[in-house]
């Protein structure tokens, strides 16, 4: 049973405001109430209207900061992406081919790409790019390069912990190995990887 508070004043309200948000862990409400009460107030908001609002941005700010988690978990080297892409100087690439790739269907159903090209022609910055409209779709991703991937295998082999290692690597949805012309042949590949699709990186 609800406690019906009445006559409470501008500064107790925006003070219950705060540590009711502060209790249902809401900062994007409890830092933006003020505005979006000043707009509804200026706009003549319905209640319904008003509490839709509010809680849309709750969402998406959360769903922003979930996104940010899941790149800064790929550990990406860098930041890039298709905006950036320069594809006037990359004739041989097909902006609806990565556009399309970029919804990330194939990633749903667990299929593998591979980007193979002379150096210089985008690999690396198409399979960050794409990595990251992954994360951003709600996919858990990680960025290795070959060589790296292919000395934590060797040296897990050594130390007896393989099935760790890869049940680590097996556990995100896509796994994006850079480089792969670096990597000595058979390195990546020979050691029962099994698990999430690939987004492969490599000289032709």
């Amino acid at each position: 049973m609800t406690t019906k508070r009445r006559g409470m004043t501008e500064e107790a309200a925006d003070a219950a405001i705060d540590q009711a948000c502060r209790m249902l862990r809401m900062p994007t409400i409890r830092n933006s109430f003020t505005d979006y009460a000043d707009r509804a107030g200026r706009e003549q908001m319905s209640y319904r209207g008003f509490l839709a609002e509010l809680l849309l941005a709750e969402c998406d700010d959360r769903a922003r900061r979930r996104s940010e988690r899941r790149i800064k978990a790929a550990k990406f080297p860098r930041e890039k992406s298709l905006r950036a892409f320069d594809f006037d100087a990359n004739p041989n690439i097909d902006p609806a081919v990565i556009h399309t790739l970029a919804k990330c269907e194939w990633v749903q159903k667990g299929q593998p790409l591979c980007l193979i090209g002379d150096s210089g022609t985008g690999k690396s910055h198409l399979l960050i790019a794409l990595g990251t409209e992954a994360a951003m779709a709600g996919y858990r991703v990680k960025y290795t390069l070959a060589t790296q991937l292919a000395n934590e295998l060797v040296e897990a082999a050594d130390e007896m912990t393989l099935a760790k290692t890869i049940a680590r690597y097996g556990r995100v949805d896509l796994l994006c190995i850079d480089e792969l012309g670096c990597a000595p042949r058979g390195a990546v590949g020979s050691r029962g990887m099994r698990g999430p699709p690939l987004v492969l990186a490599g000289t032709g």
